[in-house]
Order: structure tokens, then sequence, then C-alpha cells
């Protein structure tokens, strides 16, 4: 059967980020009513249509979060963050204009996607959720990835995150998409920087206000100041 997931690229998840900080014991008050209004219009910016079987259903959802929150636990400060980390960067490959990329297929299992320079330290991320898949092999990595990001933005103390069920895993050999479908840490100025952006979110839907949420969710994670990459020198985001 055809099932619509909306908000599929899960970018809507993203624009709840920057309303808390790391710590789920410390969401941060008085969010303002543009960044509900934002978050609702990203909701269900992005839509398509997945083909699954009705028996490919999860089983036991419940015990999937549950199993996630304890991951975060084990690592509040670092653990939420990545797995938002993880859910953006695996939908953030969405193109509106040919429905390609997304969270659908969870294409970063392979290469070269999981050794894009934007993807560097995801690696952690998915080992974390090793167990859970092996726990519960009939949930897709494509679902786990996206509901580990959904878990970490509520258990944080954001809103609970619209999710659905219902993405399928590519088989080794699908396409393989171009590097570059993912914002870059600097591209040389504040003019180049804001076209840049434009660009990227652009291509997944969204407008200037939402485009300006979306980059907020840098503030979720700890603050690095030690990188191999001076790109990467900044306070916020999860380990990469």
């Amino acid at each position: 059967y055809q099932r619509r997931v909306h908000g599929d690229s899960f970018l809507s998840l993203m624009l709840t980020s920057s309303f808390f900080n790391s710590s789920r014991r410390t969401a941060a008050a008085g969010a303002s009513r543009f960044r509900w209004a934002a978050f609702g219009a990203a909701s269900a910016a992005i839509t398509y249509k997945l083909s699954r079987s009705a028996s490919a259903a999860v089983t036991n959802l419940e015990a999937v979060k549950q199993e996630i929150k304890a991951i975060i636990d084990q690592d509040e400060d670092h653990n939420g963050p990545i797995f938002v980390r993880l859910a953006w960067h695996a939908s953030g490959t969405y193109n509106k204009n040919n429905g390609t990329g997304g969270s659908n297929g969870a294409t970063m299992r392979f290469t070269p996607e999981c050794a894009w320079g934007a993807n560097a330290g995801l690696d952690k991320a998915r080992n974390l959720l090793e167990p859970v898949k092996r726990a519960h092999p009939d949930i897709s990595y494509a679902d786990l990835w996206t509901l580990s990001g959904a878990v970490a933005i509520e258990y944080m103390g954001g809103p609970a995150i619209p999710w659905r069920e219902g993405r399928v895993d590519a088989p080794p050999t699908v396409a393989r998409l171009p590097d570059g479908l993912l914002p870059a840490a600097d591209s040389g100025s504040p003019a180049q920087n804001a076209q840049h952006i434009r660009d990227i979110f652009g291509r997944m839907g969204f407008d200037d206000r939402e485009m300006v949420a979306l980059i907020g969710a840098h503030a979720v994670g700890r603050c690095h100041t030690v990188s191999p990459t001076p790109a990467y020198r900044y306070c916020g985001d999860a380990d990469y």
C-alpha cells in the first residue's frame, strides 16, 4: 500500500532544536510565536510516498523509543544532539524538484555518503543505535535514524515531533548521491554564506524564515575548542 510520510526529510525536527539546550532537564523557556509558527509550517513542508507492506510495521515501537532514551541517558549532552544531527543529515539530501535524497533509503550506510565531510563523526551515532536495530530487526535504519532524532528532541525538552514509520532501506546497489547536498560550514563571506543557505535549503522547499530557525540547530550540543578541521571549531552541534 502507499503511505504518505509528512515531513519525511525530518527538517521540521531541526526547527525546534534551537529552543532548548543540550540537557533535557533545562529546556529553554519563552520560545517565540514565530519559532513555533515556523515549526508548524515546516512540519508538513516535505511529503512523498513510500511503498511498504503492512506486515513490515514495527511490532514494538514503544520499546524502541525507550531504548533510544536509555542511550541518551548514558551521555545526554552528546547522544541526544548527535541523534538529532544523524536524523538531519540523513534527511537533508532531499530535493523537492526531483524527489531524490531524503531519509528514505538510509543511504548513509554506503560510501561515499558515509565519508562525506559533512557526515564526519556520524558513525558514532549509527553505532550507538546498532544494539537497538539488532533487538528490533523489523525497524528499518531509515525509520530508526529519524525516530532517534524525534525522540531526542522531545526527551531534551522540546515538543513531541510528528513521526510515522514506513521508510525502507535501500539496497547496496542504489544510485549514489553526489556530495555537496548538505550545508557547508563557510562559503567565504556573509553574502556567499546567505546565498549558499538559500540554495541548499531552498532545494528542500524552505523559505527564509524557516531557514533561520534551521540554522539555530547548531546551538545544540557541546562546545568544541579543538578540532582537526578549523571550519568545525565552533560551539554547538553534536560531536563530529
